[in-house]
């Protein structure tokens, strides 16, 4: 078996389009340098499913919560279920929760008023936050702020970042913003994922915040089944958690580290930002 060195800290291996080989998936993770792979919810059944991944897989820690796509259908109920599955075994943060102002597949005013309400839940439960943000950055922050995310309050809740500077357990999953945007949550006390797009020709805004961002402040990620890597982007491959190898090995082209210092970084990185002991 590899040396277990890696840690995809965002995968939908909870899918649906994975039901029907999420055990071959599975068995391949197990048998790969992936250490844990964190399941992430998007909707109730996914996070049910997140739930059910999690109990069954040793390498497998969850999240829950509901997508801005999906937040036109959520309710009250529905928010008091997330609360009870975030106090299931191995759930580890609420998330993925956030704005999608790309494709508007829910109306604005209820992807806003969930993804507070959300964040509350979070805030009330102590748990990491996992953010989608795409085309809503500067509202995503201010909604952020405005829950009290990066509060005192909050960052009392959690152990110090490794330099002494607080940790609000926020984390910007597939971090698309700017190195400017980058090094202000970083300084609020957030975390960002680095997915495969960081690996495309195009990847320049990336690359410009893997160069800015310390690595203690980086986790790496695949985002499965979506954002495949190159190489396996141009042999037209559906993403899978052990495709993340690609992205840490560009991220340490990057730094100009090698593969197994940001590998191990960022295994260490991800374990202390979803509370993970051995």
């Amino acid at each position: 078996m590899s040396e277990k060195i890696l840690f995809d800290s965002h995968a939908h291996i909870n899918e649906e389009r994975f039901s029907e080989n999420r055990s071959q998936l599975c068995e391949e993770i197990q048998a790969s340098p992936l250490k844990y792979v964190m399941d992430i919810g998007f909707d109730l059944e996914s996070s049910h499913q997140a739930v059910k991944d999690a109990a069954q897989y040793d390498f497998c820690y969850g999240a829950v919560g509901v997508h801005p796509h999906d937040t036109e259908d959520m309710d009250e109920a529905q928010l008091l279920l997330l609360r009870g599955l975030a106090k299931k075994p191995k759930i580890q943060a609420i998330g993925e929760i956030g704005l999608d102002f790309h494709y508007d597949n829910s109306p604005r005013e209820e992807q806003r008023y969930w993804f507070r309400r959300q964040i509350q839940l979070a805030l009330e439960l102590a748990m990491p936050i996992v953010i989608h943000s795409r085309e809503a950055d500067q509202e995503v922050l201010s909604i952020l702020k405005e829950e009290g995310a990066f509060s005192k309050a909050r960052t009392d809740c959690f152990a110090p970042q490794p330099d002494g500077a607080p940790d609000a357990r926020v984390l910007l999953h597939c971090f698309s913003g700017s190195k400017e945007l980058g090094r202000q949550y970083v300084a609020l006390g957030a975390t960002l994922s680095i997915a495969g797009p960081v690996t495309y020709k195009n990847a320049r805004k990336t690359v410009e915040v893997v160069e800015a961002i310390d690595l203690s402040r980086l986790l790496v990620e695949t985002d499965s089944p979506y954002l495949t890597p190159e190489p396996m982007r141009r042999e037209h491959r559906e993403n899978i958690p052990l495709y993340v190898e690609y992205t840490a090995r560009k991220v340490a082209e990057i730094k100009g580290l090698t593969f197994e210092e940001v590998a191990l970084a960022t295994m260490a990185n991800a374990k202390r930002f979803f509370n993970i002991e051995d």
